[in-house]
C-alpha cells in the first residue's frame, strides 16, 4: 500500500511543480498589468491597449494573414498528405523530413532567403509593393506552420480508411475533386481545424518575418510596446496568452468531438 502511495506521489509532485512554474509568472504578470493607476488595481492598461488604433490595426492585419495562411496551408497540405496516404506511402519519410525543415532552419534565415530570391530586381518581385509583400509573408507563414499542419492532417488521415473510402467513391463515379471535398475533408475536419488553430497561434505571435519584411503585424507591435511602455506590455502578454490558449482549447474541443464521433460508429 505504501509503495502504491509512493508511486502516486511522484507524478502529483511533478504536476504541482509544473503548475507552480507555469502559473506564478502568469499571475505576477497579470497582477503587474493591473497597477497602471497608482495605489489601486484597475484594467486601465487593458483599456489603453484595446483602444490603441495601432493595436487594432496590427491585430486585424495578423488575423487576416493568419486566415490566408490557413487557407493556403490546407489547400497545399491536405491533398498532398491524402495522395501520400493513398498511393505513395513509401515517400512518407521523405515528406516528413521536408516538413520538419522549418523547425531546423531559423526564421531569420528563411526570410533573408526570401528577400534575396524575391527582391525587386528578381524575376518574381514579391517585395515591390505592400500587397506583394503580404503574399510573401503569407507564404513564409505557410512554411513556418508546415510541420504542425502536415502532422495534424496526416494524423487525421491515418485514423480513417483512406483506401476504402476512395475506392468506394470511385466506384460510384466520383471525381478526385469530389472525393477530396465530399469524402476526405469531412472525415478529417477535426484534424484540419487542429492544424488551423495551431497556425493561427503561430502567426499571431510571429515577429522575425513580419519585422524584416516591414509589415504592420501583431508581433512587431508587441515588441515595440514592450520596448517603450511599462504596464501595457504585461496587458498585451495576457491578451496574447488568452488568444493562444483559446486556440488550444478549441483544438481540444474539436478533438473530443472527433473521438466521440468515432466511438459512436
Amino acid at each position: 500500500m505504501a509503495a502504491v502511495k509512493g508511486s502516486r506521489f511522484g507524478p502529483w509532485l511533478a504536476l504541482a511543480i509544473g503548475t507552480i512554474y507555469f502559473l506564478v509568472p502568469l499571475i505576477a504578470t497579470f497582477e503587474f498589468s493591473l497597477r497602471m493607476e497608482r495605489g489601486v488595481y484597475s484594467f486601465e492598461a487593458y483599456r489603453v491597449v484595446l483602444a490603441d488604433p495601432h493595436f487594432q490595426a496590427s491585430f486585424s492585419y495578423s488575423a487576416v494573414i493568419a486566415v490566408a495562411t490557413i487557407v493556403v496551408g490546407v489547400l497545399l497540405v491536405a491533398p498532398t498528405a491524402y495522395w501520400i496516404e493513398y498511393k505513395l506511402r513509401r515517400l512518407r519519410p521523405v515528406v516528413e523530413f521536408i516538413t520538419l525543415l522549418p523547425l531546423v532552419i531559423p526564421a531569420i534565415v528563411l526570410v533573408f532567403g526570401y528577400l534575396r530570391t524575391y527582391n525587386s530586381s528578381s524575376l518574381i518581385p514579391l517585395t515591390a509593393n505592400p500587397r506583394a509583400t503580404d503574399l510573401l509573408l503569407t507564404l513564409g507563414y505557410v512554411t513556418l506552420s508546415l510541420p504542425y499542419m502536415y502532422r495534424a492532417v496526416d494524423t487525421g488521415l491515418r485514423s480513417i480508411d483512406v483506401r476504402t473510402l476512395t475506392e468506394a467513391a470511385l466506384s460510384l463515379g466520383a471525381g478526385w475533386g469530389a472525393i477530396l471535398i465530399r469524402v476526405i475533408y469531412p472525415n478529417i475536419r477535426a484534424a484540419i481545424l487542429s492544424g488551423a488553430f495551431l497556425t493561427f497561434a503561430i502567426v499571431m505571435g510571429e515577429f522575425t518575418m513580419a519585422s524584416l519584411l516591414d509589415r504592420p503585424a501583431f508581433g512587431p507591435y508587441l515588441q515595440l510596446i514592450g520596448a517603450n511602455r511599462a504596464y501595457e506590455p504585461s496587458a498585451l502578454a495576457i491578451v496574447a496568452f488568452i488568444v493562444t490558449w483559446a486556440c488550444m482549447g478549441l483544438i481540444q474541443l474539436f478533438g473530443r468531438e472527433r473521438r466521440a464521433a468515432m466511438a459512436g460508429r
